[in-house]
């Protein structure tokens, strides 16, 4: 969560992978002294011009303060030591670690993954698991108690005792008491991909043997296989379940959902009555159109379910209930797999990200050595075999006494880096926790070498990433100066702006005529297709009626003829409220707007007027903290010395601006 704040951080100065064509940097401002180039500010500005929609940002002069402002913060965290702290350096090394992923690649190796992928994509498999947890690093015999323990497992669920309940039993998995280790449905990259391996390589109805991820063993049952389900793109109406909805408030919802289906059912627009109804507030606006996702995506099995269910666009579903409130849902269109060629990209950029990377990597040794000379010192190499016995095998082998007799260079990467035969020592030492079953000894501690050799051929090219490839350290470097800016303004502005609940309803107060209600009623909406319907229930309402009553009298036969919804409705800011003349209590004249003919029954106007600090709150914290974030800027400017060469810019911004 926090890597996805700081790249959101970032999002004004982090730079592409790629570069845009070299120019000669010169000095575009300091700061106390210290240089910031002109290659650096083009490069970003030009990175991010099409990135901001904020016309100011655009505008080289005010963009040009932005970075300045930028580089103070970065500059006054330096100067309180947060590059020192622990966890930011931790954080630090793992993003490098996972950024040097992307150039640890090769093209055969890659390629073979992807037809893998690109074969398990056309399947989908149901599995159940259950999990024994073990640490990576654990030790052969703590790691042998756990798969001995799982082999236990299995042998009864081979027996015939029933898989779910061993998972609800033994399984280290939280979720295994709710689902006993139903994993439902899934396809490539959707697991770790050991454990999809595992799960791709069992036939449907057997049981894995012990399958080994990070989180530990699993044992996999498969329960189906069945064809890729594709993507589909469908919309939804939608009323909401509370968590402690009353009976009569779970009885009123269900009432609502059969109510619109009659009205689908009675030839009603689907998009129209979403657009009135469905309480999910982020698709009602659009008809309740979803974005397109694939099968197994959602988090809900009934809703997928229910859409893959409908074969033709415009099909819709009978209501339905999940756990998150009733629906119908509603095909617009199927999406077949898509070919090799379409899906080739996406797929290679998410083998980077998962372990699929470490087969890559592996293959990078043999190219590494071909790349960087390897000179070995054989006299002090025979020297080490000597001092190596068959103790290893028994884990009890020590390091010599006269350990500055091996303070000798071994062997030298790319005639640069020297490696001494002290440190491959201290190597073998630490490698008796997991030794190769290779014999003899002198056979042991050759292979050792060679691991030791790839070991450190990938250390010295991770080192050197930054000067194989500049663009490299340029994203380090952002990132690096992104993260201590997040640390920086998480502790300075983000936290302050949350606790600080003196100064929060101070700056509410002076601008609380930037958080303003529109006018508001409290009313009861009518709508219907016949215009008559809503002329007879304008009548009823005329004469005290109440919704109960109404439904009653005109929705007959099974026929959903008028439906209404209660609420509090900002006038001429709220799609749900028509359009009337004029806004008072009582009964509305009848308005038509496209097909739908409405009556409002208005039980009280709430004029305009300021929203209280509860009901603001979210919006004031923003504007408090980039109120707080401002003032420390011009603080900043004050603290350190900037000096901009103004002539420089004027250079720059013509370059930029042709």
């Amino acid at each position: 969560m926090k890597l996805k704040k700081v790249l959101l951080t970032l999002s004004l100065f982090i730079s592409a992978l790629s570069f845009a064509q070299q120019v000669e940097k010169e000095v575009l401002f300091t700061i106390d002294d210290t240089p910031y180039y002109t290659d650096e500010f083009e490069r970003v500005y030009k990175k991010n011009l099409n990135l901001v929609k904020d016309d100011s940002q655009k505008d080289l002069n005010n963009y040009l303060d932005l970075f300045v402002g930028y580089k103070l913060k970065v500059k006054k965290a330096n100067e309180l030591g947060l590059q020192n702290d622990k966890k930011y350096q931790n954080e630090l090394r793992a993003y490098r670690a996972q950024l040097s992923k992307t150039y640890l690649t090769d093209t055969k190796v890659t390629e073979e993954l992807l037809e893998e992928a690109y074969e398990r994509s056309k399947k989908e498999v149901k599995a159940s698991h259950i999990l024994f947890m073990v640490d990576e690093n654990a030790t052969p015999a703590d790691t042998l108690t756990v798969y001995n323990k799982a082999m236990d497992v299995r042998k009864k669920a081979l027996a015939g005792q029933d898989f779910g309940k061993l998972a609800k039993e033994y399984s280290e998995d939280p979720s295994a008491q709710d689902n006993m280790g139903d994993l439902g449905y899934f396809s490539v990259f959707r697991m770790v991909y050991p454990f999809e391996t595992g799960a791709y390589n069992t036939p449907k109805g057997q049981i894995s043997m012990p399958v080994r991820t990070r989180f530990g063993y699993h044992l996999i049952k498969v329960n189906d296989v069945r064809d890729n389900r594709g993507e589909v793109t469908a919309a939804h109406i939608m009323i909401l379940k509370s968590k402690n909805a009353s009976k009569e408030e779970q009885a009123k919802a269900q009432q609502t959902i059969e109510e619109i289906y009659q009205k689908l059912q009675q030839g009603e627009d689907f998009e129209s009555l979403a657009k009135q109804f469905s309480e999910d507030k982020s698709t009602a606006a659009v008809g309740g159109k979803l974005t397109k996702f694939s099968s197994g995506e959602l988090s809900s099995v009934e809703f997928e379910d229910q859409i893959f269910a409908l074969n033709t666009p415009g099909e819709y579903s009978e209501p339905f209930q999940t756990k998150y409130g009733w629906h119908i849902v509603r095909l617009i269109e199927k999406h077949k797999t898509k070919p090799y060629v379409d899906l080739k990209e996406e797929f290679e950029n998410k083998i980077k990200r998962d372990e699929r990377s470490k087969l890559i990597i592996a293959s990078m040794n043999e190219k590494l050595r071909k790349k960087y000379p390897i000179d070995k010192n054989e006299a002090v190499y025979k020297k080490v075999q000597k001092a190596v016995n068959n103790n290893v095998y028994e884990n009890t082998w020590v390091l010599p006494e006269n350990m500055e007799d091996y303070n000798e260079t071994l062997f030298t990467i790319n005639n640069e880096k020297k490696v001494s035969a002290e440190s491959f020592l201290q190597y073998v030492q630490s490698h008796q926790r997991s030794p190769l079953s290779v014999k003899p000894v002198s056979k042991y501690t050759d292979a050792l070498l060679e691991n030791y050799i790839d070991e450190k051929l990938n250390i010295y090219y991770k080192d050197n990433l930054e000067r194989e490839f500049p663009e490299f350290g340029i994203v380090m470097e952002e990132y690096r100066d992104g993260l201590l800016l997040f640390e920086l303004m998480e502790r300075e502005i983000w936290e302050k702006a949350k606790n600080d609940s003196i100064g929060l309803e101070q700056y509410y107060t002076n601008h609380v005529d930037k958080y303003q209600w529109n006018d508001r009623v409290e009313a009861d909406i009518y709508s219907s297709t016949d215009k008559n319907i809503i002329k007879q229930t304008r009548k009823f309402l005329k004469k005290g009626k109440d919704a109960a009553y109404i439904k009653e009298q005109l929705n007959k036969e099974d026929k959903i003829n008028v439906i209404e919804k209660e609420g509090t409705f900002e006038i001429e800011s709220d799609h749900i409220l028509p359009e009337l003349k004029k806004y008072k209590e009582g009964v509305s004249k009848i308005v038509n707007d496209d097909k739908y003919y409405y009556v409002v029954n208005i039980k009280k106007v709430l004029p305009s007027g300021a929203k209280t600090l509860e009901e603001a709150r979210g919006r004031v914290i923003n504007d408090y903290q980039q109120y707080l974030e401002s003032n420390w800027v011009d603080e900043l400017k004050k603290e350190f010395t900037v000096k901009v060469n103004q002539d420089v810019f004027k250079k720059v911004k013509k370059q930029l601006q042709q």
